[in-house]
């Protein structure tokens, strides 16, 4: 346990954060599966129009710092790539 002033002002602090990145996270993940039970799916409409909205929500978390911005590449490229192969 943290004795002094600064240590559980970060103690605080720490809580915070852990919490809204586990939202972010959370609900990144969330999106994601609505887009792979799109492509699973074979509809090519449903996965057009929620690969936007996905990517855009990755890149936010990414920004904030909740996953790293290669791993946020990496996401969106396997994604998309996905999307583009049930459209051909």
């Amino acid at each position: 346990m943290a004795n002094h002033k600064s240590a559980i002002k970060r103690m605080r602090q720490n809580v915070v954060r852990r919490t809204r990145n586990r939202k972010y996270r959370s609900t990144m993940r969330t999106e994601i599966k609505k887009l792979s039970d799109a492509i699973d799916a074979g509809d090519a409409a449903a996965a057009k129009a929620q690969l936007p909205i996905t990517v855009g929500f990755i890149q936010r978390v990414a920004q904030k710092g909740v996953i790293h911005r290669k791993q946020a590449a990496r996401r969106v490229s396997r994604l998309s790539r996905a999307v583009n192969a049930l459209s051909s």
